[in-house]
């Protein structure tokens, strides 16, 4: 007995289409199908019922109500609420070092103490302390050496005060009549000594790291959002007139394809400068309340413009306009053109770029992070100086580092200041005057005699920091480089199909 033969398969296949279909079968048809059902072609109009509706975040729509046709106000919220978190937490995590850094920036380390401390105090014509080596002088025309040592001796000679009748200070290392809310002058010499400094200061606390967090956080936050639209803006208007700037970044940055990117970011720091400088106020301030200027932000803001010119002055003070134009143009120059010429002068191609050469590209990046940041400190150095000066009718500001009494003429004037004024070996030692030893009678008339008399009196080794102010221009310098040796580390270790997502900047 013969077996049946089997039904032949050629008369069910049916060409599959090319058309899209986003229909699964359903698994009760799956279920109830026959072993061999015949295949059928999908529908000619393409199906989209199964797929979830996207919520329509910039086509506004009709329903709010929170279904799949409508914008979710509360899945919206929660996104919102999480980028807003972990941008705070990100500058959360850098502001302490930013705090550190300001704050070794406008601390003015005057080269001579005592002579400078005088000059700018307004301690004109004041005889300064009486010197102990004149005291205990061994001299034979010395008076006193024969005088009765029951005798009471005369007073010393009062110390000069102002129409107030407080002391004047004659050096920035004196103790007593520094005020107590002044951090020591020079007892740091790095961020991270700042940090420790400010954190177990008395006035100030660990708390004060974080001083001006919610207005970097916002600042932050707007020109992440303003430079794209400000960059989008200048490329629809000068995109028609010069057809090279419609791709900026090429793997040649030549002058015009760095010109937009450049004039945004420049723009996106002018238009936010107040922002800045409310910023830089609100760090440098004591946060003793008594001597607070500022009671917050937004207060800060209210009294820097009723105070110091208005929205004119706040924007277009020469101490203000001119300092932010140029670190906003070195800053948006810096990633676009240093990487490319380092990388051509160094040996690594004059070529590269991320997606043929990674590894070459960061070390380009590097390198250029660095040159970049030799250029570009001097410039927030001297910016920063200018912020913390008063100007119109404001008082000076009472700052928990030391500050100079005279105010700058401007950017070139600070500089000249800095470099010819200032000190750049700290940390500083503590002021001590030299004393000289009581030596019996015996020892003082071998001494007239010629047979000389031994002192205990080192001798300091003085370095050639001491006598220039350049390292006063680059604080922060060390936080700097160390931040791109991580951003660099972090991009090797990293995957390889991942984008850089800029330069990581303390």
């Amino acid at each position: 007995m013969s077996a049946p033969s089997s039904a032949s398969l050629r008369g069910l296949y049916v060409p599959p289409s090319n058309a899209w279909s986003f229909v699964p079968p359903s698994l009760q048809e799956n279920a109830s199908a026959p072993a061999n059902p015949p295949v059928s072609g999908p529908s000619s109009s393409n199906q989209w019922s199964t797929r979830t509706a996207p919520n329509p975040l910039f086509e506004l729509s009709s329903s709010l109500s929170g279904d799949d046709s409508g914008l979710d106000i509360t899945s919206l919220a929660k996104e919102l609420l999480a980028a807003a978190l972990l941008q705070y937490a990100t500058n959360a995590i850098a502001q302490p070092w930013e705090v550190g850094k300001t704050l070794l920036q406008v601390q003015w380390v005057p080269r001579e103490p005592e002579s400078d401390a005088a000059h700018h105090y307004h301690a004109d014509g004041a005889e300064g302390a009486v010197d102990d080596d004149a005291e205990l002088s061994d001299s034979s025309n010395d008076d006193s050496y024969f005088a009765d040592p029951t005798a009471e001796k005369p007073p010393k000679p009062p110390r000069p005060a102002d129409e107030h009748g407080y002391i004047i200070r004659q050096s920035v290392l004196e103790e007593g009549t520094q005020p107590d809310y002044v951090i020591p002058v020079g007892s740091a010499d790095g961020t991270w000594g700042m940090m420790k400094k400010v954190a177990g200061f008395r006035a100030e606390g660990w708390l004060a790291l974080w001083k001006g967090l919610l207005t970097t956080a916002v600042q932050n936050a707007l020109v992440s959002a303003l430079q794209p639209l400000i960059y989008s803006l200048l490329q629809s208007i000068f995109s028609s007139i010069i057809p090279s700037l419609s791709s900026p970044y090429g793997p040649e940055l030549g002058s015009t394809s760095v010109l937009l990117p450049v004039a945004s970011q420049v723009l996106t720091g002018f238009l936010l400068s107040p922002l800045d400088l409310v910023r830089t106020r609100l760090i440098v301030q004591s946060s003793v309340a008594r001597h607070r200027t500022y009671s917050g932000p937004i207060d800060a803001l209210r009294q820097i413009l009723a105070q110091e010119g208005g929205v004119r002055g706040v924007y277009l003070h020469p101490h203000l306009l001119v300092p932010t134009l140029l670190e906003c143009t070195l800053r948006a120059l810096v990633p676009l053109t240093l990487p490319g010429l380092v990388a051509a002068h160094v040996g690594l191609g004059a070529h590269i770029s991320p997606e043929t050469h990674p590894v070459q590209w960061n070390i380009a990046e590097l390198l250029g992070g660095v040159a970049g940041s030799l250029v570009l400190l001097p410039f927030e150095t001297v910016r920063r100086r200018l912020q913390v000066q008063p100007r119109g009718s404001a008082r000076p500001l009472k700052a928990c580092v030391e500050l100079r009494p005279a105010p700058y003429n401007g950017l070139v004037d600070a500089f000249w200041h800095i470099l010819t004024e200032e000190r750049s070996d700290l940390p500083l030692k503590p002021h001590r005057r030299r004393h000289r030893r009581r030596e019996s009678t015996k020892a003082k008339g071998k001494a007239r005699e010629g047979a000389p008399v031994e002192e205990n009196v080192p001798e300091e080794s003085e370095s050639w920091l001491k006598h220039t102010g350049i390292g006063q221009l680059y604080r922060g310098l060390g936080m700097r480089i160390g931040a791109s040796v991580l951003v660099f580390v972090l991009a090797l270790v990293g995957s390889p199909d991942e984008g850089d997502g800029g330069w990581a900047e303390l």
